[in-house]
């Protein structure tokens, strides 16, 4: 099975399944072992979680824009730690599996709106559409 659950609509209500998610990479964070990933897909983002060893060094070498499917046991996050900016934000999906859809070259500009270096020049935008059309700002 692809995917079970989209990303966008986990909530604390889903803890304790295990789910399966596919999506892109939108932000890669690795603090001391645990590895924590934005995965975005069409209805929003979820955070997904690497704490086994032999899953994050896989996910170490993920970068922005790979497609990945997950699987794992959806968690509240710890008191102090939720997003109210995220729908999913009182949660997080700790990865017991990871499968690499497909690898992303580097990117010309970031699809997301909050990297630093601004805004992107219209050539640039319309050369690479195919990528722009996946910033949020564009309704991606």
């Amino acid at each position: 099975m692809l995917r079970t659950h989209l990303a966008g609509d986990l909530r604390k209500e889903t803890a304790g399944q295990t789910v399966t998610l596919t999506g892109w990479v939108a932000r890669r964070r690795d603090h001391g072992g645990v590895i924590f990933i934005d995965l975005r897909d069409s209805s929003g983002i979820a955070q997904v979680v690497f704490r086994d060893p032999a899953v994050a060094e896989t996910a170490h070498h993920l970068r922005s824009e790979f497609c990945i499917k997950v699987t794992g046991v959806v968690e509240a996050r710890p008191a102090g730690s939720e997003n109210p900016n995220l729908a999913s934000g009182d949660i997080e999906v700790n990865v017991t599996e990871l499968d690499v859809l497909n690898e992303a070259a580097a990117l010309p500009f970031q699809i997301d709106d909050t990297a630093k270096g601004g805004e992107v020049g219209e050539e640039t935008r319309l050369k690479y559409r195919y990528l722009d059309l996946r910033r949020p700002a564009q309704g991606g």
